[in-house]
């Protein structure tokens, strides 16, 4: 096994590998791992490779260092913990040689559709297999759902959902009280958001997520054919990564607005993700309090499915959709199915 990605998720992965291993769980060996500046070998342990990877110096490292020096071969694994649109590219060739991928990055099945042809179509005959229940609320037992509902005959009629941990966590925290803008940096100094907030914010996450469910539903959809509605401000939408931080305080004023309307009608404020045979949407909605997806707090996703099976009352999934520890699990529950196999 393989792993991408020294990070956040990355080394809550290691940590959670170890402690896996040390209660008696048989993993695969890994055997190397890499980041965006060095590719190290685990012959001396976990911990040091990834010590040794995150202190290596800042540099430009080819993706072909990683994906061909180090002799992936059919029956491997590789675990994606990236962001990373070229590692993403990277998925369906993998695939075709029969390495299996474990993935938390969005942008396999959640981006380009042609991409997220590519790797179902590397699938077939190799032996590959591809693990993505990171994906979309951090191995919440949704996806899987979802294509079980779909491969049992079931027709999807619509998917709509709390699919943002950080946005629901936002949401669930702002009342007023204090500024959105606090409420940001409070989310990103716990890990909740994106390494920069404005992908949650500007809901792309969402949009991602909604792709990966529509096309698990068998919807093909381009990511143009989402409506995204921002909360983002033009101005720090605009703004360096490094200068955006200094203007989180644009989002106040707007959303203190959104709030005050939503309470004056008994309505909470959700960042929802939907889409139906019609329409696909993302953005901040103003929901009754008894509505399906104002249940639960902090971080939790929430989704409703509503099919030939579930017509009237949905199909709810519900639970902890944030944080690197959870989407840790999920990829190391991906590992472990593939390895048992």
């Amino acid at each position: 096994m393989a792993l991408l990605g020294t990070g956040t998720v990355g080394a809550a992965f290691v940590d959670r590998y170890q402690r896996l291993q040390a209660r008696g769980l048989e993993l695969p060996r890994v055997a190397w791992l890499a980041n965006s500046r060095s590719v190290q070998g685990c012959g001396e342990g976990l911990l040091p490779a990834i010590e040794r990877a995150n202190a290596a110096p800042r540099r430009t490292l080819a993706l072909q260092g990683w994906a061909e020096a180090e002799a992936l071969q059919a029956g491997d694994i590789l675990v994606d913990a990236t962001a990373s649109e070229l590692v993403a590219d990277w998925h369906p060739e993998w695939l075709a040689r029969g390495v299996s991928v474990v993935t938390a990055n969005k942008l396999g099945h959640g981006s380009l559709l042609a991409r997220s042809q590519a790797i179902a179509d590397a699938q077939r005959g190799t032996g590959g297999r591809y693990g993505d229940s990171a994906t979309v609320g951090a191995g919440l037992p949704l996806l899987g759902s979802l294509r079980a509902l779909v491969a049992g005959g079931d027709r999807i009629h619509a998917v709509e959902g709390v699919l943002s941990g950080s946005l629901a966590w936002l949401f669930d925290r702002f009342d007023g009280t204090r500024p959105f803008s606090a409420c940001v940096r409070e989310a990103m100094a716990a890990g909740y958001t994106e390494p920069d907030p404005r992908i949650d914010l500007s809901g792309e996450d969402v949009r991602r997520k909604l792709l990966i469910l529509a096309r698990a539903a068998g919807l093909p959809l381009e990511p143009a054919q989402v409506q995204v509605e921002s909360l983002l401000p033009p101005a720090l939408a605009a703004a360096s990564q490094e200068a955006s931080a200094g203007l989180l305080e644009l989002l106040d004023a707007p959303l203190a607005a959104r709030l005050r309307e939503a309470q004056a009608a008994g309505a909470r404020l959700r960042f929802v993700g939907r889409f139906d045979g019609e329409a696909a949407t993302v953005g901040l909605r103003a929901l009754p309090a008894d509505h399906p997806l104002c249940g639960g707090g902090g971080t939790d996703n929430r989704v409703a499915v509503v099919s030939d099976r579930y017509p009237v009352q949905p199909l709810v999934v519900q639970g902890p959709g944030a944080g690197a520890e959870v989407t840790a699990a999920a990829l190391l529950d991906d590992v472990l199915r593939i390895s048992a196999a």
